[in-house]
């Protein structure tokens, strides 16, 4: 027969909540299992939350809502935790979602990038492109429904010409509908748009109002104006 404390810990596995835990600031003393007295001990929800961060990046309320609120209570905490890796826990409470990004290294030459535990996400001219594109229809269905609103979504079939405008015609609609499904596919394993579903459709996710950011926008444009000029140039009777 069930004790209580059996129940507790079955409703809060099946409620999706953490284990009640000492919310007192700062490490606990715990007993380990020999006995000893270990002086500093993070609590379990931190841990979780931590974990969560370090092996996905991301914690969204809308699929892990009892992790997102221990994030928000304890964001200093786990901050703590996260202070020696040298990341930082970024908060985005307006559209629910909590982020890793790397403390201090805001460089401007790629080159200089190193984190041992972090590697750097490059985007090919194909998939930024499209991010761009997707974030558009992001800001616009944030405009309509209010910034943080969910279900920003959008058939695939409105995305091809956006796409053909900047990159032409591959020659046939089968073509453009591969090369538009494999795009997707590349910008789904970042966590930015979800699975084609059975209606052509995709959810975008609110984390791409922070990578495709303005600064990154503006990286982009810069290199199309350069691309552009360079074959400008390169055509025989060419302007000067």
């Amino acid at each position: 027969m069930k004790g209580i404390f059996d129940k507790i810990a079955s409703d809060n596995v099946l409620n999706d909540e953490p284990a009640p835990v000492d919310e007192t600031p700062g490490n606990q003393e715990a007993i380990s299992a020999d006995g000893t007295v270990l002086e500093k001990y993070t609590p379990a929800d931190v841990k979780s939350a931590a974990q969560e961060l370090l092996r996905y990046g991301i914690i969204e309320s809308v699929r892990k809502p009892a992790l997102y609120r221990t994030v928000q209570r304890q964001k200093t905490q786990i901050n703590d935790v996260l202070e020696p890796l040298d990341l930082l826990l970024q908060l985005d409470e307006i559209r629910g979602i909590a982020f890793l990004k790397v403390a201090g290294q805001l460089f401007d030459d790629e080159d200089e990038w190193s984190h041992p535990l972090v590697r750097r996400q490059r985007l090919t001219l194909e998939q930024s492109l499209l991010v761009a594109i997707l974030r558009q229809q992001f800001i616009a269905h944030e405009e309509d429904a209010g910034i943080g609103a969910q279900g920003a979504s959008v058939h695939i079939e409105d995305l091809l010409p956006r796409l053909q405008d900047f990159l032409g015609d591959p020659g046939s609609d089968a073509k453009e509908q591969k090369r538009l499904r494999n795009l997707l596919e590349k910008l789904k394993a970042h966590g930015i748009v979800s699975q084609v579903d059975a209606k052509d459709r995709i959810i975008i996710k609110p984390i791409i109002a922070h990578m495709a950011n303005p600064e990154s926008l503006d990286t982009l444009l810069a290199h199309l104006k350069e691309l552009a000029l360079k074959q400008k140039i390169s055509q025989p009777g060419a302007d000067d």
